[in-house]
Protein backbone atom coordinates (compact mmCIF):
# COMPACT_ATOMS: atom_id res chain seq x y z
CA UNK A 1 0.00 0.00 0.00
CA UNK A 2 1.06 3.38 -1.14
CA UNK A 3 0.11 6.75 0.61
CA UNK A 4 1.04 10.38 -0.49
CA UNK A 5 1.30 13.02 2.36
CA UNK A 6 0.72 16.57 2.43
CA UNK A 7 1.53 18.87 4.87
CA UNK A 8 1.68 22.42 4.77
CA UNK A 9 0.41 23.60 8.58
CA UNK A 10 3.04 26.92 8.73
CA UNK A 11 5.86 28.03 6.57
CA UNK A 12 6.86 24.86 4.97
CA UNK A 13 5.37 22.92 2.67
CA UNK A 14 6.49 18.89 1.96
CA UNK A 15 5.20 16.06 -0.31
CA UNK A 16 6.06 12.65 0.76
CA UNK A 17 5.61 9.40 -0.31
CA UNK A 18 5.35 6.09 1.43
CA UNK A 19 4.80 2.42 1.07
CA UNK A 20 4.17 -0.46 3.77
CA UNK A 21 4.57 -3.87 2.82
CA UNK A 22 4.39 -7.16 4.17
CA UNK A 23 1.16 -8.86 5.29
CA UNK A 24 1.07 -6.61 8.46
CA UNK A 25 2.65 -3.40 6.92
CA UNK A 26 5.57 -3.38 8.85
CA UNK A 27 7.74 -2.88 5.83
CA UNK A 28 8.01 0.80 5.23
CA UNK A 29 9.82 2.17 2.69
CA UNK A 30 10.88 5.64 2.01
CA UNK A 31 10.23 6.78 -1.69
CA UNK A 32 10.07 10.63 -1.86
CA UNK A 33 10.14 13.52 0.43
CA UNK A 34 10.97 16.81 -1.28
CA UNK A 35 9.90 20.06 1.08
CA UNK A 36 10.22 23.77 0.05
CA UNK A 37 10.09 26.52 2.59
CA UNK A 38 8.83 30.24 2.64
CA UNK A 39 11.73 32.58 4.17
CA UNK A 40 11.26 36.19 4.98
CA UNK A 41 14.03 39.24 5.73
CA UNK A 42 15.73 39.30 8.90
CA UNK A 43 13.51 40.57 11.49
CA UNK A 44 10.08 39.79 10.15
CA UNK A 45 7.70 36.44 10.48
CA UNK A 46 5.69 34.77 8.04
CA UNK A 47 2.34 35.86 7.97
CA UNK A 48 -0.50 33.64 7.01
CA UNK A 49 -1.91 35.21 3.74
CA UNK A 50 1.53 35.58 2.57
CA UNK A 51 2.61 31.55 3.53
CA UNK A 52 -0.87 30.32 1.71
CA UNK A 53 0.08 32.22 -1.16
CA UNK A 54 3.35 30.71 -1.23
CA UNK A 55 1.92 27.02 -0.47
CA UNK A 56 -0.32 27.35 -3.66
CA UNK A 57 2.35 28.29 -6.01
CA UNK A 58 4.66 25.23 -4.96
CA UNK A 59 1.64 22.44 -3.78
CA UNK A 60 1.61 21.12 -7.55
CA UNK A 61 5.38 21.27 -8.58
CA UNK A 62 6.06 19.74 -5.36
CA UNK A 63 3.72 16.85 -5.84
CA UNK A 64 4.65 16.32 -9.16
CA UNK A 65 8.59 16.08 -7.98
CA UNK A 66 7.79 13.90 -5.87
CA UNK A 67 5.95 11.43 -7.86
CA UNK A 68 8.87 11.65 -10.71
CA UNK A 69 11.25 10.97 -7.73
CA UNK A 70 9.05 8.05 -6.65
CA UNK A 71 8.55 6.74 -10.43
CA UNK A 72 4.74 6.28 -9.51
CA UNK A 73 1.91 6.63 -11.30
CA UNK A 74 -1.58 8.03 -9.65
CA UNK A 75 -2.84 4.29 -10.06
CA UNK A 76 -0.25 3.23 -7.60
CA UNK A 77 -1.25 5.46 -5.05
CA UNK A 78 -3.82 4.21 -2.30
CA UNK A 79 -4.63 6.93 -0.56
CA UNK A 80 -4.08 11.14 0.03
CA UNK A 81 -3.31 11.96 3.09
CA UNK A 82 -3.47 15.54 4.19
CA UNK A 83 -2.92 17.86 7.21
CA UNK A 84 -5.95 18.80 9.00
CA UNK A 85 -4.84 21.09 12.16
CA UNK A 86 -3.26 22.42 13.73
CA UNK A 87 -1.31 24.96 12.38
CA UNK A 88 -2.33 28.52 10.51
CA UNK A 89 -5.55 28.41 8.91
CA UNK A 90 -4.66 29.81 5.14
CA UNK A 91 -1.83 27.62 5.07
CA UNK A 92 -3.67 24.58 6.22
CA UNK A 93 -6.52 24.97 3.71
CA UNK A 94 -4.62 25.31 0.83
CA UNK A 95 -3.21 22.35 1.05
CA UNK A 96 -6.64 20.38 1.78
CA UNK A 97 -7.32 22.16 -1.10
CA UNK A 98 -4.78 20.55 -3.27
CA UNK A 99 -5.63 17.13 -1.59
CA UNK A 100 -8.80 17.43 -2.14
CA UNK A 101 -9.04 18.28 -5.83
CA UNK A 102 -6.17 15.42 -6.36
CA UNK A 103 -9.03 12.79 -4.50
CA UNK A 104 -11.69 13.97 -6.73
CA UNK A 105 -9.31 14.03 -10.11
CA UNK A 106 -8.01 10.89 -9.33
CA UNK A 107 -10.74 8.99 -7.34
CA UNK A 108 -8.51 7.84 -4.60
CA UNK A 109 -9.33 7.76 -0.48
CA UNK A 110 -8.54 11.04 1.29
CA UNK A 111 -7.36 10.82 5.23
CA UNK A 112 -6.86 13.66 7.10
CA UNK A 113 -3.96 13.49 9.64
CA UNK A 114 -3.32 15.41 12.97
CA UNK A 115 0.12 17.55 12.81
CA UNK A 116 1.34 16.28 16.07
CA UNK A 117 0.46 12.55 15.77
CA UNK A 118 2.21 13.05 12.38
CA UNK A 119 5.69 13.92 14.02
CA UNK A 120 4.93 11.26 16.70
CA UNK A 121 4.25 8.19 14.14
CA UNK A 122 7.15 9.93 12.30
CA UNK A 123 9.63 9.50 14.95
CA UNK A 124 9.02 5.95 16.05
CA UNK A 125 9.18 4.63 12.72
CA UNK A 126 12.09 6.09 12.05
CA UNK A 127 13.86 5.13 16.11
CA UNK A 128 12.27 2.33 16.85
CA UNK A 129 11.08 3.49 19.67
CA UNK A 130 8.55 1.58 21.06
CA UNK A 131 6.48 3.27 24.17
CA UNK A 132 8.25 6.63 24.92
CA UNK A 133 7.55 9.88 26.61
CA UNK A 134 6.91 12.03 23.88
CA UNK A 135 8.58 15.62 24.26
CA UNK A 136 7.06 17.43 20.71
CA UNK A 137 8.64 20.86 20.61
CA UNK A 138 7.86 23.16 17.81
CA UNK A 139 7.37 26.32 16.04
CA UNK A 140 3.56 26.34 17.14
CA UNK A 141 3.33 23.27 20.08
CA UNK A 142 5.40 22.28 22.79
CA UNK A 143 3.58 19.04 24.84
CA UNK A 144 4.76 16.46 26.54
CA UNK A 145 3.04 13.22 25.50
CA UNK A 146 2.64 9.66 26.90
CA UNK A 147 0.11 7.24 25.07
CA UNK A 148 -2.62 5.06 26.81
CA UNK A 149 -5.67 3.67 25.92
CA UNK A 150 -5.56 4.65 22.36
CA UNK A 151 -5.22 8.08 23.10
CA UNK A 152 -1.97 10.30 22.89
CA UNK A 153 -2.58 11.74 26.32
CA UNK A 154 -0.89 15.40 27.11
CA UNK A 155 0.54 15.08 30.34
CA UNK A 156 2.30 19.08 30.10
CA UNK A 157 2.43 21.61 27.46
CA UNK A 158 2.91 25.46 26.96
CA UNK A 159 0.49 27.66 29.20
CA UNK A 160 1.33 30.80 26.22
CA UNK A 161 3.85 30.76 23.61
CA UNK A 162 5.98 27.48 22.27
CA UNK A 163 8.99 26.99 22.57
CA UNK A 164 9.83 27.25 18.63
CA UNK A 165 7.46 30.44 19.02
CA UNK A 166 9.94 32.05 21.81
CA UNK A 167 13.35 30.98 19.59
CA UNK A 168 11.32 32.73 16.61
CA UNK A 169 10.81 36.25 17.88
CA UNK A 170 13.93 36.65 19.95
CA UNK A 171 15.91 35.75 16.41
CA UNK A 172 13.67 38.49 14.71
CA UNK A 173 14.31 41.26 17.62
CA UNK A 174 18.59 40.26 17.20
CA UNK A 175 17.87 40.71 13.77
CA UNK A 176 19.05 36.80 13.02
CA UNK A 177 18.41 35.30 9.36
CA UNK A 178 15.12 32.97 8.84
CA UNK A 179 17.33 30.89 6.20
CA UNK A 180 17.14 28.42 6.78
CA UNK A 181 15.26 28.77 9.71
CA UNK A 182 15.65 31.39 13.21
CA UNK A 183 16.16 28.41 15.57
CA UNK A 184 19.17 26.75 13.45
CA UNK A 185 20.66 30.34 13.50
CA UNK A 186 19.83 30.51 17.10
CA UNK A 187 21.78 27.13 17.74
CA UNK A 188 25.08 28.04 15.96
CA UNK A 189 24.98 31.84 17.64
CA UNK A 190 24.78 29.67 20.98
CA UNK A 191 27.54 27.29 20.88
CA UNK A 192 29.86 29.97 18.41
CA UNK A 193 31.58 31.35 22.24
CA UNK A 194 33.74 29.22 23.31
CA UNK A 195 33.07 30.29 27.45
CA UNK A 196 29.23 32.37 26.88
CA UNK A 197 28.06 34.46 29.77
CA UNK A 198 25.30 32.48 31.50
CA UNK A 199 21.96 34.91 32.24
CA UNK A 200 19.98 34.55 34.90
CA UNK A 201 16.40 34.60 32.98
CA UNK A 202 12.95 33.72 34.30
CA UNK A 203 12.60 29.87 34.61
CA UNK A 204 8.92 28.96 34.43
CA UNK A 205 7.75 25.38 35.31
CA UNK A 206 4.38 24.96 36.85
CA UNK A 207 3.67 21.22 37.75
CA UNK A 208 3.76 19.85 34.04
CA UNK A 209 3.54 23.18 32.30
CA UNK A 210 5.85 25.85 31.09
CA UNK A 211 5.66 29.54 30.32
CA UNK A 212 8.00 30.94 27.57
CA UNK A 213 6.53 34.50 27.59
CA UNK A 214 8.43 35.42 31.04
CA UNK A 215 11.68 34.12 30.07
CA UNK A 216 11.13 35.93 26.12
CA UNK A 217 10.45 39.13 27.74
CA UNK A 218 13.02 39.39 30.05
CA UNK A 219 15.56 38.13 27.30
CA UNK A 220 14.39 41.28 24.80
CA UNK A 221 14.49 43.66 27.75
CA UNK A 222 18.65 43.03 28.01
CA UNK A 223 19.12 42.84 24.69
CA UNK A 224 17.68 46.67 24.82
CA UNK A 225 19.90 47.31 27.55
CA UNK A 226 23.47 48.85 27.72
CA UNK A 227 24.67 45.64 28.66
CA UNK A 228 24.01 44.22 25.18
CA UNK A 229 26.80 44.76 23.12
CA UNK A 230 28.50 47.14 25.49
CA UNK A 231 28.25 51.10 25.96
CA UNK A 232 31.05 52.89 26.38
CA UNK A 233 29.02 55.91 28.00
CA UNK A 234 28.96 53.27 30.99
CA UNK A 235 31.79 51.64 31.62
CA UNK A 236 30.30 50.34 34.86
CA UNK A 237 28.22 48.22 33.29
CA UNK A 238 29.50 44.76 33.55
CA UNK A 239 29.80 42.12 31.71
CA UNK A 240 28.74 43.03 28.23
CA UNK A 241 27.27 40.80 26.57
CA UNK A 242 26.48 39.58 23.18
CA UNK A 243 24.11 37.88 20.95
CA UNK A 244 26.13 34.42 21.79
CA UNK A 245 25.81 34.91 25.29
CA UNK A 246 21.78 35.40 24.73
CA UNK A 247 21.23 32.65 22.58
CA UNK A 248 23.34 30.43 24.77
CA UNK A 249 21.21 31.84 27.80
CA UNK A 250 17.77 31.50 26.40
CA UNK A 251 18.54 27.84 24.76
CA UNK A 252 19.77 27.06 28.48
CA UNK A 253 17.05 27.80 30.19
CA UNK A 254 14.33 26.86 27.66
CA UNK A 255 15.64 23.33 27.37
CA UNK A 256 15.99 23.07 31.12
CA UNK A 257 12.51 23.21 31.47
CA UNK A 258 11.78 20.77 28.84
CA UNK A 259 13.88 18.43 30.47
CA UNK A 260 12.34 18.89 33.79
CA UNK A 261 8.69 17.77 32.54
CA UNK A 262 10.13 15.07 30.24
CA UNK A 263 11.86 13.37 33.21
CA UNK A 264 8.75 14.27 35.48
CA UNK A 265 6.68 12.18 32.86
CA UNK A 266 8.92 9.45 32.62
CA UNK A 267 8.74 9.00 36.25
CA UNK A 268 4.94 9.31 36.75
CA UNK A 269 4.56 6.46 33.92
CA UNK A 270 7.78 4.39 34.66
CA UNK A 271 9.02 5.14 31.19
CA UNK A 272 12.85 4.75 30.20
CA UNK A 273 12.72 6.26 26.67
CA UNK A 274 12.14 9.82 25.80
CA UNK A 275 11.88 10.88 21.90
CA UNK A 276 12.19 14.11 20.64
CA UNK A 277 9.97 14.99 17.80
CA UNK A 278 9.38 18.46 16.23
CA UNK A 279 11.46 21.26 14.50
CA UNK A 280 13.39 21.99 17.52
CA UNK A 281 14.01 18.62 17.99
CA UNK A 282 16.58 18.96 15.75
CA UNK A 283 18.30 21.09 18.14
CA UNK A 284 21.94 19.16 19.32
CA UNK A 285 21.84 20.90 22.80
CA UNK A 286 18.57 19.63 23.51
CA UNK A 287 19.39 16.23 22.59
CA UNK A 288 22.40 16.27 24.41
CA UNK A 289 20.75 17.37 27.54
CA UNK A 290 17.90 14.90 27.24
CA UNK A 291 20.18 12.21 26.67
CA UNK A 292 22.00 13.23 30.23
CA UNK A 293 18.80 12.99 32.17
CA UNK A 294 17.73 10.01 30.31
CA UNK A 295 21.33 8.41 30.87
CA UNK A 296 21.08 8.97 34.61
CA UNK A 297 17.78 7.47 35.02
CA UNK A 298 19.12 4.64 33.14
CA UNK A 299 16.93 5.18 29.40
CA UNK A 300 17.47 6.40 26.36
CA UNK A 301 16.47 9.04 24.29
CA UNK A 302 15.61 8.83 20.73
CA UNK A 303 15.75 11.63 18.57
CA UNK A 304 15.46 12.23 14.27
CA UNK A 305 17.29 14.32 11.92
CA UNK A 306 15.72 17.71 9.95
CA UNK A 307 14.54 15.31 7.22
CA UNK A 308 12.14 13.65 9.36
CA UNK A 309 11.44 16.26 12.59
CA UNK A 310 11.07 19.14 10.42
CA UNK A 311 7.48 19.53 8.87
CA UNK A 312 7.63 17.32 5.92
CA UNK A 313 4.93 15.25 4.18
CA UNK A 314 6.35 11.88 4.89
CA UNK A 315 5.12 12.00 8.64
CA UNK A 316 1.40 12.86 7.31
CA UNK A 317 2.17 9.66 4.61
CA UNK A 318 3.45 7.66 7.55
CA UNK A 319 0.64 8.74 10.00
CA UNK A 320 -2.58 8.36 7.23
CA UNK A 321 -1.53 5.21 6.05
CA UNK A 322 -1.61 4.02 9.66
CA UNK A 323 -5.23 5.25 10.28
CA UNK A 324 -6.09 4.04 6.74
CA UNK A 325 -4.69 0.13 6.90
CA UNK A 326 -7.54 0.08 10.07
CA UNK A 327 -10.56 1.67 7.73
CA UNK A 328 -10.52 5.65 8.53
CA UNK A 329 -10.85 7.55 5.54
CA UNK A 330 -12.24 11.41 4.76
CA UNK A 331 -15.27 11.86 3.10
CA UNK A 332 -15.17 15.47 0.63
CA UNK A 333 -17.63 17.61 3.19
CA UNK A 334 -15.72 16.51 6.24
CA UNK A 335 -12.11 17.80 4.61
CA UNK A 336 -12.44 21.09 6.47
CA UNK A 337 -9.27 22.31 9.04
CA UNK A 338 -8.38 22.63 12.03
CA UNK A 339 -6.57 25.21 13.54
CA UNK A 340 -6.56 23.91 17.20
CA UNK A 341 -6.74 20.49 16.38
CA UNK A 342 -5.84 18.86 20.02
CA UNK A 343 -3.18 15.65 20.00
CA UNK A 344 -5.37 13.68 22.66
CA UNK A 345 -8.45 14.00 20.01
CA UNK A 346 -7.28 11.77 18.32
CA UNK A 347 -8.11 8.16 18.65
CA UNK A 348 -5.14 6.43 17.64
CA UNK A 349 -7.04 2.82 16.29
CA UNK A 350 -3.66 1.91 15.15
CA UNK A 351 -2.18 0.88 19.06
CA UNK A 352 -3.21 -1.50 21.42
Amino acid sequence: MIAIGLEGSANKIGVGIMAHEGPDGADVRVLANVRRTYITPPGQGFLPKDTARHHREQVIPLIAEAMAVAKLSWRDIDCICFTKGPGMGAPLMAVAVAARTLSLIHQIPLVAVNHCVGHIEMGRQITGAQNPVVLYVSGGNTQVIAYEQQRYRIFGETIDIAVGNCLDRFARIIGVSNDPSPGYNIEQLAKSKPDPVLVDLPYTVKGMDISCSGVLSAVQEIAASPRFKGDKRKPHVKPELDAADLCFSLQETLFSMLVEISERAMAHIGANEVLIVGGVGCNKRLQDMMAAMSLQRGGKVFATDERFCIDNGLMIAQAGMLAFREGIQTQIPDTWITQRYRTDAVHVLWRN
